[in-house]
């Protein structure tokens, strides 16, 4: 298949790209930075410089390639914005989703996050609400998720892959990232609220697996949802931070997410089953 992947250069698409490849596809990766371009071109795959933002390139770029699959990985997450990642989600996507249908693309492959469900107590399926009540500044992030998905669903097959937070090379929760800083600084207290983790290996994984996915919405997060009292302090022991102060309470909408759904129905296999071993080898 001919596959156009947006987003190749980040986290997840620097580790989809070889696997594509390596799998007998045709693969363009598209990034906004030109020094970004021949670490895609080493993968195998053709690169190409565009941004996402502008639609009348993005619309000229797959009617000449006419991709079979389009795969969603955009993000902007290096400066920590929650607006304007949700800008990459809404605007991004809407002119992404418009030069696909222009192109007669068949099928979409996307990104999402699996805590974007309304509150509760026990881990969400993919049947439960999007938290679309949500207050300032977290309504910022739903009001992202809720027009991606939408935006997606209009082309004819779809797989949107809700990720866990995201841990291992390149993420937050790598040895140099934002979030072992924050840790080692002693800025992140272990609280009550339940977070659900995916390795990048089987993110990246879930995407080319998904090529071949029914369309539907899945959650990609590993066995284990648990409390911030539970993996924060093994987290901190395995990058050598101190131990972090434990709070009680937690936010209602931090309740995990299962995925029986893209295991039991699918038959999607980690490599890395929960986060106390996936630590251990980031």
């Amino acid at each position: 298949m001919k596959i156009f992947i947006a987003g190749a250069s980040g986290v997840i698409g620097r580790l989809l790209l070889p696997q594509l490849v390596q799998a007998g596809h045709e693969v363009i990766g598209m990034t906004r930075k030109e020094e970004q371009r021949g670490a895609i071109e080493q993968t195998g795959a053709k690169s190409i410089l565009a941004d996402v933002f502008n639609r009348e390139q993005m619309v000229d770029i797959l009617t000449e390639i006419k991709p079979d699959v389009v795969i969603h990985q955009l993000t902007s997450l290096s400066q920590g914005s929650s607006a304007e990642n949700a800008r990459i989600r809404i605007e991004g996507t809407r002119n992404l989703v418009d030069a696909a249908k222009q192109a007669q693309v068949q099928k979409i492959i996307a990104q999402s996050i699996s805590w974007a469900y309304e509150p509760g107590t026990t881990p969400a399926t993919e049947e439960t609400a999007l938290d679309i009540h949500a207050s300032m500044p977290r309504k910022t992030t739903i009001n992202g998720v809720l027009s991606l998905e939408e935006a997606v669903k209009e082309i004819p097959a779809y797989v949107i892959l809700r990720y866990g937070t995201l841990y291992g090379t390149a993420t937050w929760y790598a040895k140099n990232g934002d979030t072992a800083k924050k840790v080692f600084n002693q800025e992140m207290k272990a609280t009550d609220g339940v977070s659900s983790f995916v390795h990048v290996e089987d993110a990246a994984n879930a995407a080319l697996l998904a090529l071949d996915w029914p369309t539907g919405t899945y959650n990609i997060v590993d066995d284990e949802p648990a409390k911030g009292k539970d993996w924060l302090p093994v987290y901190a022991q395995v990058i050598g931070a101190p131990a972090p102060d434990t709070q009680s309470g937690a936010n209602s909408w931090e309740r995990g997410a299962s995925n029986h759904k893209a295991k039991n129905e699918i038959g999607w296999t980690l490599k890395h089953p929960t986060w106390r071993t996936g630590f251990l080898k980031s």
